[in-house]
């Protein structure tokens, strides 16, 4: 007899449920919503601001469907729901103008957004829909071209400052080190203290290659190159640091999957399905800033004659009131060597800062600030490729990992400066030289004809099914539907981006999963000409057909593995839906429908035929040829 076992009927119908419950959210839609998050530390997203922002939208008779606090990153954000997009757009540019008194230097950021329209109960047991990509709900795309020469440069000026402090560090005389374009350069009076230099240099700064030689004026030299693996490695580095940075910064968007990923060797792409203030998107992607600390001159700055070019060991930069300043072209530490930044009070309860450095920049400050105690350091930020100094402090005294930036104004300048230093600054600026469009429209389009896609496919094929092996045929297709549930339950589950190639997938899916289910039926066919009873035929035929199904779907998952460990965007995309609509299909195809066949005849003592179509026996072939 062809029985399951209760406990099996209840796992069927619990993954029935998990199906349903989880497939359901895809189908409630989207609904326009504003998003407020903080810019500054001090601007708390908290129900003060909750209240805040609906007497603002009463005072203005326009009417909200509910908010919702969210936390994205390190961040808190509030969204308010809208009936349409006018409404949206109405109370996106009140909020904007109410919460910033500033547009220049806003408090809040307030973008627009959409959110699901799923019921909360669905919400709070995390029943979310599936992300769509870009390709299917709309947005945006950049293509970002990283600078690596900057960034090649500023390595090569950073280690020239950590050898000069290396050297002072551990006694070795020197008649000059100099920063060249592929590396440094350090003058020697003889053979040993050149030994000795190579040897210091090489234990302690191993990005660098460095050969001792002796030039033609019989002075012995250490020179320290970037090699060509250094140079790729620093190269794929600062790639790596940039996409973490705008990881960062695409949080402020609330956009809910991004894809960020590195294109080529310098390259990087960012889509942002769904934005819909691309505006917003593109100043917050456009951001190019990064920090570096440097020495100045205030005396000589003051003397300045902008006609005149300044000294090779000098550059001049604008501070932030337009004065012109003098700093050093020597970086003492830039931003990627600081750990963390809060904002505090000095002991003339001024505001500051308090840095915090990694061990490498702790050290060079503190060689640098040692021989340079009562005098001014400036930081810079980089913009574009141009500089301005945000603030000048004295270096009271000799400074570490830990220190203070003093002398900066208002408690809301140092929390500014204090939020772009957590921030964490780029390893090299960028440009964005291909920027694309997708409209909502497109993307649904893309959606309608998906969709339409796979129901003709089901429909063809349940059709089919039913026709050529009769009720286990319908079985069959019962068993796809089901499988098609539990594919897009486990897609929402795990929050994949769903992309015109994961549709792809989604239709391959049913089709393998069908071909499992011909050889089900096929198998049980062959049972009832071997002259087995129909409820031995059922037993036989799952149970021979089980090796085949397995082999194939093993081989395919193979094949699909490979595509998601080595495939990127689409490939990757066709691969997360393929090899998830594998493991959904063994379940569906084996134990639910073998479920189904023994609920209909498992319990039939006196089982005489089964409903699987045509059965060509041998001896009907006989008679027929008779």
């Amino acid at each position: 007899m062809n029985r399951y076992p209760f406990w099996k009927y209840i796992t069927i119908l619990l993954a029935l449920a998990i199906g349903m419950l989880y497939t359901l959210p895809n189908l409630f839609g989207e609904t326009p919503a504003v998003q407020i998050s903080s810019v500054k530390s001090i601007m708390q997203v908290d129900s003060a601001l909750l209240t805040h922002i609906e007497d603002t939208l009463k005072t203005h008779n326009i009417a909200y469907q509910g908010t919702i606090f969210n936390r994205v990153g390190n961040n808190f954000t509030l969204h308010v729901r809208f009936a349409d997009t006018d409404t949206q757009l109405h109370a996106k540019d009140l909020l904007e103008t109410t919460l910033n008194t500033d547009i220049t230097e806003p408090n809040y950021i307030v973008a627009l957004n959409l959110l699901s329209s799923s019921p909360k109960w669905m919400t709070k047991i995390h029943a979310l829909p599936m992300y769509l990509g870009l390709d299917l709900r709309g947005g945006v795309h950049y293509l970002l071209q990283v600078d690596i020469d900057n960034a090649i440069n500023k390595h090569l000026d950073t280690s020239a400052s950590d050898a000069r402090a290396l050297l002072r560090e551990k006694n070795v005389k020197h008649n000059g080190l100099t920063r060249k374009t592929s590396g440094i350069e350090v003058i020697l009076a003889s053979q040993d203290e050149a030994n000795r230099a190579h040897r210091v240099l090489t234990n302690n700064l191993s990005d660098l290659q460095y050969t001792v030689s002796l030039d033609k004026n019989a002075k012995f030299k250490v020179t320290g190159k970037l090699t060509e693996n250094i140079r790729k490695t620093l190269q794929d580095t600062v790639v790596k640091q940039n996409i973490i940075t705008l990881h960062n910064r695409v949080n402020e968007l609330g956009v809910a999957e991004p894809l960020i990923q590195q294109e080529g060797s310098d390259r990087i792409v960012v889509q942002l399905p769904g934005i819909q203030d691309t505006a917003k998107a593109k100043d917050i992607i456009g951001r190019t800033a990064t920090l570096e600390a440097r020495l100045t001159d205030l005396d000589a700055s003051s003397l300045l004659n902008l006609s005149i070019p300044p000294p090779p060991q000098y550059e001049i930069f604008s501070h932030n009131n337009g004065t012109p300043i003098l700093l050093k072209r020597e970086v003492i530490f830039s931003g990627e060597r600081i750990a963390s930044a809060s904002v505090g009070f000095d002991e003339h309860q001024q505001p500051c800062i308090n840095i915090k450095l990694d061990s490498a920049g702790g050290r060079v400050l503190r060689d640098i600030s040692r021989y340079n105690i009562g005098k001014p350091m400036a930081i810079v930020l980089f913009e574009k490729g141009k500089g301005e100094v945000l603030t000048v402090a004295n270096i009271r005294s000799e400074l570490g990992e830990n220190f203070q930036i003093t002398g900066i104004g208002s408690a809301q300048d140092a929390n500014d400066l204090a939020l772009l230093l957590r921030a964490g600054s780029l390893a090299a600026p960028m440009e964005i030289i291909e920027e694309r469009t997708i409209g909502p429209s497109l993307g649904s389009n893309n959606i309608k004809k998906g969709f339409d896609s796979v129901m003709y496919g089901l429909i063809a094929i349940s059709i089919f099914m039913s026709a050529y092996y009769m009720l286990f045929g319908v079985f069959s297709v019962i068993a796809l539907l089901f499988n098609l549930l539990l594919l897009v339950s486990v897609l929402s589950m795990l929050q994949a981006t769903l992309t015109l190639p994961g549709m792809a997938a989604i239709a391959l899916t049913l089709g393998m999963a069908i071909d499992a289910n011909v050889l089900i039926n096929e198998r049980i066919r062959e049972e009832l000409r071997a002259g087995a009873s129909p409820q031995k035929a059922i037993t036989l035929g799952f149970e021979h057909a089980w090796s085949t199904i397995l082999d194939s779907n093993v081989t395919t998952l193979i094949a699909g593995l490979a595509l998601l460990t080595f495939g990127k965007g689409p490939v990757r995309a066709f691969a997360v839906v393929h090899c998830l609509g594998i493991l959904t299909s063994i379940f569906s195809t084996v134990f639910f429908s073998r479920g189904l066949v023994n609920l209909w005849y498992g319990s039939r003592r006196k089982l005489k035929t089964l409903s699987i179509g045509q059965v060509w026996k041998p001896q009907d072939i006989n008679a027929a040829e008779q």
